[in-house]
């Protein structure tokens, strides 16, 4: 197989999806009207309802969903079970189920004046599910944000990213100003901030020493200002903690270096701007332009597996088996095919992390109703599925490597069948850089989320928690909680059962919403079903290697070890109870609606 046929697949299947089916349900089930008012005209405020061109919201909402599923996902299944298997999956779930659970829960909360889905449950199914979910998604948002900080972090110590994403932060913010305040024209606006943070993206590998395997053997003035900056804050590992999970459950140990802390730090600094300024002074435009430098890699990167396959095959064909069997070779925990690798690819097929943030964050920036297919469903299947699809080729050139290395080495071989080998070094920091952006400006939203989740779910009881900083810094500080104590590494692994269960009791909320409004619900209610029974059949799994974890932890007397297997233990079976107990009323609530007459739609336009 090689790459150029992957490319092509995907375009096709995408351009079919997109005309034969998104289409037909924005137009014969949900009936998008242009002329009704959307809630963020009607509740303008400034702060989160702000009525948003498509132009800039269609790359705002695609950076804001595109985090490191669409890249940690590919890669692992690839290599746990074959490129194969990861493709079939990859382009299957993005066209049946995807794009449309992003769209639809646009569309629900759009059409329930920006409520979120927490409190469209308390109404559709009952308030006991409000208060689940609450719990459900603000230790899932946590669960996310331990494990992303973390691999932010790590990624900013190589010298050659952080004058980049400074850029970003800086750019970002002069772009709102620009946009929002001075007025002036989006395309001067995009094209002066873009080109800027391009340079200094490029500017970090400038004047590099390559050695053999495109490794930098020196770096150049700029990886050389921030190697000494890493140097000076100390690089001598503060304390080591126990890693159960390495090798397969056989052990290892990793380290807290005074560097990585501090880039730990940078990373919240980064979040807090974007989890309390307005959403146009950071977040958006931040994520704006983190969206073209996504493109412009992918974009990059296909051309470079198109023009490969003419002009050197084999560095664009793959490396990586087919197939490696039902169950995952060479392994002492158990991977399944089904149903690991429906969690293992999350983002890129489907996401809940999708439904839930453009349910609070997209939909409250909607102009037009009829705005939600190409920014909810589009930025799904043209953006975030191709990201999955470009990691997948990533690692199956090579046949080998994990993580930000893998992909950053993948898209550094692409880009070289464009610009020639000598490339292959900028490409790679470009690779990083990209992951890095891709990263971050996400987590900045998950901790938004976070600090709202908070204030609705405690504030209630303890006003304090209202006070977006104060909810804000109590994210972090549990956040940081996980990072610094390796508890991140136990949790992790329940990272992708989460985010697809959320994505299936989104569904199952977009189910109940379609019965009570009296429209077909096949399309949500089917691929729910599916989402609901293979999340809970892969909580199971966890449990059961978790097991195996915690007997490796107290074969080695770790403390931390222990802790952090037996409160994996208790978040899984948690998370399991919870998501039982709302599958039955939301089945409950599915029958009492599809049994209830027709009610008159609610004012403000709550259906037709």
């Amino acid at each position: 197989m090689s790459a150029f046929w992957v490319i092509i697949i995907g375009i096709l299947v995408q351009l079919l999806i997109w005309n034969l089916y998104a289409k037909r349900i924005d137009r014969e089930i949900i009936q998008s009207d242009p002329k009704r008012a959307t809630p963020a005209r009607m509740y303008m405020d400034g702060v989160d309802f702000v009525p948003t061109s498509r132009n800039i919201l269609i790359g705002y909402h695609f950076k804001s969903i595109a985090a490191a599923g669409p890249i940690v996902g590919p890669i692992t299944a690839g290599v746990l079970w074959g490129w194969l298997p990861s493709l079939l999956w990859l382009i299957l779930g993005v066209s049946f189920i995807g794009w449309a659970s992003d769209y639809s829960a646009i569309m629900l909360s759009v059409r329930n004046d920006g409520n979120s889905l927490s409190a469209v449950a308390y109404r559709l199914i009952s308030p006991r599910t409000r208060t689940l979910l609450f719990v459900f998604i603000f230790f899932y948002l946590l669960l996310i944000a331990g494990a992303f900080v973390n691999l932010i972090a790590g990624v900013l110590m190589d010298p050659r990213v952080p004058l980049g994403i400074i850029t970003l932060a800086v750019m970002g913010l002069l772009m709102g100003q620009m946009l929002y305040r001075w007025k002036m024209d989006l395309i001067v606006v995009t094209a002066i901030t873009l080109i800027i943070t391009l340079i200094a993206i490029g500017l970090g590998p400038w004047g590099a020493v390559v050695g053999e395997g495109g490794r930098i053997t020196q770096q150049g003035p700029v990886g050389q200002l921030f190697a000494s900056l890493n140097a000076a804050i100390g690089e001598q590992p503060l304390y080591q903690y126990f890693d159960p999970t390495a090798q397969q459950f056989k052990g290892g140990t990793a380290s807290v270096t005074p560097a990585y802390i501090f880039w730990m730090l940078f990373t919240f600094v980064f979040c807090y701007l974007g989890a309390n300024l307005p959403i146009w002074r950071f977040a958006q435009p931040v994520n704006y332009l983190g969206f073209w430098i996504t493109a412009i890699v992918i974009v990059l990167s296909y051309l470079g597996g198109i023009v490969g396959f003419f002009t050197n095959p084999s560095a664009v064909s793959f490396k990586l088996p087919a197939f490696t069997g039902f169950v995952a070779p060479n392994r002492v925990d158990l991977q399944p095919l089904w149903p690991m690798l429906f969690v293992t690819i999350a983002c890129g097929a489907i996401s809940g992390w999708h439904a839930l943030f453009g349910s609070v964050g997209t939909a409250r920036q909607l102009e037009y109703e009829t705005d939600a297919l190409p920014v909810g469903g589009g930025a799904m299947l043209f953006g975030e599925n191709t990201l999955g699809l470009l990691s997948l080729i990533a690692i199956s050139i090579p046949g080998k490597g994990a993580g930000a290395a893998a992909f950053a080495s993948g898209v550094g071989t692409l880009l070289s069948q464009l610009f020639g080998s000598a490339f292959l070094p900028y490409g790679t920091a470009l690779g990083f850089a990209a992951f890095v952006v891709i990263v971050i400006t996400v987590v900045q939203l998950v901790f938004r989320l976070m600090r709202v989740t908070l204030g609705e779910w405690v504030g209630e009881a303890q006003p304090v928690f209202k006070n977006p900083h104060v909810a804000s810094l109590i994210s972090m500080a549990l956040a940081a909680f996980l990072v610094l104590t390796g508890t991140w590494i136990y949790l992790w692994q329940l990272f992708g059962a989460a985010n697809q269960l959320m994505a299936g009791l989104a569904l199952l909320i977009v189910t109940v919403w379609l019965v009570s409004e009296r429209r077909p619900a096949w399309y949500a209610g089917v691929p729910g079903v599916f989402m609901y029974i293979t999340t809970m059949a892969a909580i199971l799994v966890t449990l059961w290697n978790q097991r195996l974890a915690l007997q490796t932890s107290i074969a080695n007397n770790q403390p931390v070890a222990i802790v952090g297997s037996i409160v994996m233990l208790i978040f899984a079976a948690l998370l399991f109870i919870a998501a039982a107990f709302i599958g039955y009323e939301g089945w409950v609530a599915f029958n009492r609606w599809r049994a209830a007459p027709a009610r008159p739609a609610p004012a403000g336009g709550g259906g037709e």
